[in-house]
């Protein structure tokens, strides 16, 4: 590998010449630095993170915050995580990880030192504490997901509002009057995890455009919990028809296992959809209608914005990925009731 000697003695400068070529630090007459350079290219040297940064060029590293708490879902959290970084490999960019004893210290760090040519943020609260941080540093920052004040902030996502819209106006038109919600535990939703949220509001919002019933339970992952938030939905509304889950993997089969056993049929007497999950349900006993959350296009999207910011585009925004609706044979028509 190359060194800055190497680089040094084939342009037939000092090692302080190239330094300073590589900092900007002090004024290289245009032939000097023009031999620098082609000495560079020449040799394919790299100079290390230090140099990049007095250099003010890039380190071609994202710092990636995700923090892990009590309700997180490694499995969604890890599926982000490995999108963001296999997008970011495809433009020859490495992904520093921020965990949660770094999410406010961590940021700070990496952008004082300029270790980092911006910031992805994962796992975002509507109040999160980092998105003032991440308005107040002068470094390009992408947040998948969308808090409450989206001011001064690039966002992706997907549309949660309209997933909810999509699973509720399919099983509207199907002729579902009463459509039963189970979400996550009670812990995310109180925590402010901002998609839970979005979605829920967006599918009380669509069953009211609709004039649908509803009912609405957050059972936590053991069996007994989500048992009894079997039995609150059927309790609230005795001819529930429909039911949208939007929970994690093992609830949603647990929930499929306790309906079997109770001689449920899907979609015969209940239709189901499985809403915003990052899981393949094409191979649930039976196979669930879904409204895939695609880690990829999240991760591609973050890290295209990102770049968009690094090469001068620093506009806020919103961008909001349309849902789309899979089907798998888990809806059907009401079933009629007797009079």
């Amino acid at each position: 590998m190359a060194t800055i000697n190497d680089v040094a003695r084939l342009a037939g400068v000092s090692i302080s010449t190239v330094s300073y070529t590589l900092s900007g630090n002090r004024s290289i007459a245009e032939s000097t630095r023009n031999r620098v350079v082609s000495a560079i290219q020449e040799l394919g040297y790299r100079p290390n993170a230090g140099a990049r940064m007095l250099a003010g060029t890039r380190t071609r590293i994202f710092a990636l915050t995700a923090p892990v708490r009590p309700d997180t879902q490694a499995g969604v959290l890890m599926s982000f995580v490995l999108a963001v970084a296999t997008a970011a490999r495809k433009i020859d960019y490495d992904v520093l990880l921020l965990t949660a004893d770094e999410a406010s210290t961590g940021l700070e760090r990496v952008t004082s030192s300029r270790l980092a040519d911006g910031i992805i943020a994962l796992d975002v609260s509507l109040d999160d504490e980092r998105m003032p941080l991440l308005r107040a540093l002068n470094i390009p920052a992408t947040v998948i997901g969308v808090p409450a004040d989206t001011s001064g902030l690039v966002c992706v996502d997907l549309d949660f509002e309209e997933a909810a819209h999509l699973a509720v106006g399919r099983l509207a038109d199907l002729g579902h009057r009463s459509i039963g919600l189970l979400g996550m535990s009670r812990l995310t939703y109180d925590w402010g995890a901002n998609y839970p949220l979005r979605f829920r509001d967006g599918f009380f919002a669509a069953s009211d455009d609709r004039d649908i019933a509803t009912a609405f339970v957050m059972p936590d992952g053991d069996m007994d919990s989500i048992r009894r938030g079997i039995d609150e939905l059927f309790s609230a509304m005795p001819t529930m028809t429909a039911l949208v889950m939007h929970a994690g993997e093992s609830v949603q089969v647990t929930v499929l296992e306790i309906l079997a056993a109770r001689g449920i049929s899907i979609p015969g007497q209940l239709s189901v959809i499985s809403a915003c999950a990052v899981f393949d349900t094409s191979a649930f006993s039976p196979p669930l209608d879904e409204i895939p959350l695609s880690a990829e296009d999240s991760g591609v999207r973050a890290v295209e914005l990102t770049i968009r910011q690094i090469t001068g585009d620093r506009t806020p925004h919103v961008d909001l990925l349309p849902p789309r609706y899979v089907e798998r044979g888990s809806t059907g028509p009401a079933p009629v009731r007797e009079p």
